[in-house]
């Protein structure tokens, strides 16, 4: 890499070695003092092989009201089979870059080639609040670069004076977060989608329409996350109600895998500039916890740059094994799921219970499709969370499937729901009972055990009461599924798209 290509300057380099990050010249303004708006315009080359994140110090003086950025790159031709250009953009303001501080301001991806802060508003994926004086941070994130480099070009517009509104300068509104409980209809099970995306992020609908959209597809709850930024959780006011709860977290969007921030504080940010070897990962997961959210590695085999998850699952308190329309990736995940339950049995170590989320960004995804559908003690915050946490929850592709799931045995009626143990002798004879409503007519239905699927039947006219038989001895854990019919008949032994799916339940006094 040679430093012109990355660092401008000497005093560049200087300020990447003490910083520890790869700096740029800094942007100045003094010489445009008094001026209603100034603006200023760098470019340069960013080599194959950059760093995930390179920063541009813009020294921002006192009197701003608005700080303006808008950039571009260039998109050669690759050879077959190579990455081309990708960037990314978001902004840090005078409080610094630190991992976790407190100067973040926006993040907008790739979805945006513009953004505008200021104290009244600020584009979505950003931050409304004063333009303090000192030195702000643009970031840009060479997501992938081309064999050729990456050329970009950015943008700086400082906006002088007070607000159009006459509002006075410097003065933000409030913002209105959701409430943490709905009316809902006390122990019950709920219906939620925990992966969506707006206009905050790389989505095209609005919370209004997303809120719309998870009423129309029979949804509780649902959870704000967009990537890498808190900017939504104010934006949802009006939206929610005695009908529907909105949980307010984040898609912590690394290099290495995503991760739901599921149900954090109103506002909490959790940084996302990291890879799995900086052993950084168990700070966030942690921190996650203390804003009083769950740890949900998201599509942990999607095959997208970067989505693969590479952090292990022993700070997770979930995993989002269902991701959108069933394909071959969740299918993956399922499996590899199934095997972790084989190994907390074998090791006596906790199981990690399942979700399935939407993922949801733009027409024609479907908000909803799938829903984990949790057992709870209302329709709170917390409840939710204790119910997912312990595994009292399955996943539908929709709100027409209707499931119940258990296993009775022991001679004297002893019975276990989705996510809790039958403790009875490993010789007693039990019951794997699942009646199940609302699936396609041609669907079958499925036991699996930590041998694995042990019995199928077909589920006639889309409902049925479907039992079978098994001990403790024989089998660890059931758990139910229902699919599809398979694409090819069953020919290669690769199983239909999923219907629904249940966590387990465990059998034997351990």
């Amino acid at each position: 890499m040679r430093r012109r290509d990355l660092l401008r300057t000497a005093t560049a380099t200087a300020v990447a070695g003490a910083a520890g990050v790869p700096t740029l010249d800094t942007v100045t303004f003094a010489s445009d003092a008094g001026a209603p708006a100034v603006t200023r315009t760098v470019s340069g080359r960013l080599p194959a092989g950059a760093p995930d994140y390179v920063y541009l110090p813009v020294d921002v003086p006192p009197g701003v009201r608005e700080i303006a950025v808008s950039y571009t790159y260039d998109r050669p031709v690759v050879p077959a089979g190579t990455q081309g250009n990708a960037c990314d953009i978001g902004i840090f303001d005078e409080r610094g870059t630190a991992l976790g501080g407190a100067g973040f301001r926006g993040w907008s991806g790739g979805a945006r080639t513009e953004f505008a802060i200021g104290a009244e508003r600020a584009t979505p994926g950003y931050l409304p609040g004063p333009v303090r004086p000192g030195t702000w941070h643009v970031v840009l994130g060479p997501y992938t670069v081309a064999p050729q480099g990456l050329a970009y070009e950015v943008t700086v517009t400082l906006r002088f004076g007070g607000p159009p509104s006459g509002a006075p300068a410097g003065s933000s509104p409030r913002p209105v977060y959701p409430p943490q409980r709905a009316r809902g209809r006390g122990r019950a099970w709920y219906r939620g989608d925990n992966h969506l995306h707006s206009v905050h992020s790389d989505g095209k609908r609005t919370p209004a329409e997303i809120a719309a959209a998870a009423r129309a597809a029979g949804l509780d709850w649902i959870t704000t996350t967009e990537h890498n930024t808190t900017s939504a959780h104010a934006a949802w006011e009006g939206l929610w109600g005695d009908d529907l709860l909105i949980l307010t977290g984040e898609e912590v969007t690394t290099r290495n895998g995503h991760v739901v921030a599921l149900g954090t504080d109103p506002g909490t940010f959790v940084d996302w500039r990291y890879r799995a070897r900086d052993g950084a990962f168990g700070r966030f997961a942690r921190r996650i916890r203390q804003a009083g959210g769950l740890v949900v590695p998201a599509h942990p085999y999607g095959t997208c740059v970067g989505c693969n998850w590479k952090y292990g699952f022993e700070d997770a308190d979930a995993v989002e094994v269902w991701n959108g329309p069933y394909t071959p990736d969740d299918e993956v995940a399922v499996a590899a799921w199934d095997a972790m339950l084989v190994a907390s049995v074998r090791d006596g170590g906790r199981w990690l219970p399942a979700m399935g989320n939407s993922d949801a960004h733009r027409e024609p995804q479907v908000v909803g499709l799938p829903q984990t559908v949790v057992l709870a003690d209302d329709l709170s915050r917390q409840a939710l969370q204790a119910g997912i946490r312990a595994g009292r929850s399955w996943i539908a592709e929709s709100s027409a499937v209707k499931l119940s799931f258990g296993v009775i045995g022991g001679g004297r009626g002893a019975h276990a729901g989705i996510g809790e143990r039958l403790r009875v002798a490993a010789d007693a004879d039990v019951t794997a009972r699942l009646e199940i409503s609302g699936v396609p007519a041609d669907c079958t239905a499925a036991f699996i055990t930590d041998q694995g699927r042990l019995f199928t039947t077909a589920v006639g006219g889309g409902a049925g009461v479907i039992e079978w038989r098994t001990t403790p001895s024989y089998a660890a854990y059931v758990r139910a599924e229902v699919r599809r019919p398979a694409a090819d008949g069953g020919a290669s032994g690769v199983p239909g798209p999923m219907v629904a799916m249940t966590n387990p339940v465990f059998l034997g006094e351990k």
